[in-house]
């Protein structure tokens, strides 16, 4: 415990300091943030999807979406959670019910036919679905590609 050493004198004597120490606190707190920094972009999507590659710019928002993905057998995912195309639309409205303006992305696999990523994008336009937003990764000269959605 730390004292407080105040000028000796006629009744001065050596009182602790009741401060509190907050380094160790700051210390775990910047750990806990990098270690959440790191490990939420993983969350994200967990169905394996070999992202086609672009040069456009990736979309601004503010808001969380919701991932849609065709794997590279044709399969529909919502997050992680398997999907038929009819259930599709249902469940999505079932999810955004409080809030209509949540933006979708679409995670096709590059080895997949098109015409199978284009039916779930008709699918969601003809539902009255209209933030709906393609995913590709980044072409980059050298190096892997960054993720970003068009």
């Amino acid at each position: 415990m730390a004292m407080a050493l105040g000028p000796r004198g006629k009744g001065r004597s050596r009182r602790p300091i009741s401060d509190i120490n907050v380094t160790p606190m700051v210390d775990v707190m910047l750990v806990l943030l990098i270690i959440f920094m790191v490990t939420a972009p993983l969350l994200t999507s967990g169905v394996k999807v070999d992202l086609p590659k672009t040069e456009a710019s990736p979309i601004k928002g503010d808001d969380q979406p919701i991932s849609i993905s065709v794997d590279a057998q044709g399969r529909i995912w919502i997050q992680d959670t398997e999907i038929t195309l009819d259930a599709l639309v249902p469940k999505l409205q079932a999810i955004m019910g409080q809030k209509p303006d949540t933006r979708i992305f679409i995670r096709g696999d590059k080895g997949i036919e098109y015409g199978k990523v284009m039916e779930v994008m008709g699918t969601l336009g003809a539902a009255g679905f209209s933030k709906v937003a393609l995913v590709t990764d980044m072409k980059t000269p050298s190096g892997p590609g960054r993720k970003g959605a068009r």
